[in-house]
């Protein structure tokens, strides 16, 4: 074998080329390098002959016709639509997700600068230090979301329809 053939030498150039015409994928291969695999399959008759082999066997596999019971047909068609009524469910969840965090985003835009004005406002009345007025604002800030995930975590579900604690419903 030749050293352009780029399936390497040897041993490992047989295994190589084996490998290839195992996937199907020969004339593939044999085509993006002209030099490669059909080089090697021209030179090297025990290969050749394991790729003819091979041909044959995928050839007589795909002339044996394939008949499916009408109750596997029925379950897998049954199946198909459960699995596409669940992907759309999961879509429209999804959907109402983005659509909530848009909204939460928006609303806490708006609302933040408000809250810290109130926030500061009702710590120079009391004569509250700085620090101590700003740590309430934060922890008010983040309370709603720290309730919501314990919320979620002892429930054990996150974004699912179902209680059985997967993820998305999957």
């Amino acid at each position: 074998m030749t050293r352009d053939s780029g399936l390497g030498s040897g041993k490992d150039a047989h295994e190589q080329a084996r490998g290839w015409i195992a996937l199907g994928r020969a004339k593939e291969v044999g085509e993006s390098q002209p030099n490669g695999l059909q080089a090697h399959l021209a030179e090297c008759a025990e290969c050749r002959d394991y790729a003819e082999a091979a041909e044959r066997v995928v050839s007589a596999l795909r002339s044996v016709p394939l008949a499916a019971d009408s109750r596997l047909v029925r379950t897998t068609q049954m199946r198909v639509r459960a699995r596409a009524q669940q992907l759309q469910q999961r879509q429209q969840r999804l959907i109402f997700v983005a659509a909530s965090c848009a909204l939460v985003a928006v609303s806490a835009a708006l609302t933040t600068p408000l809250i810290w004005q109130g926030f500061e406002y009702l710590g120079l009345r009391t004569q509250l230090p700085s620090l101590v007025w700003q740590v309430g604002f934060v922890l008010f800030w983040i309370a709603p979301t720290v309730a919501a995930s314990l919320l979620f975590l002892g429930h054990g579900t996150h974004l699912s329809g179902s209680s059985n604690g997967s993820a998305l419903g999957e």
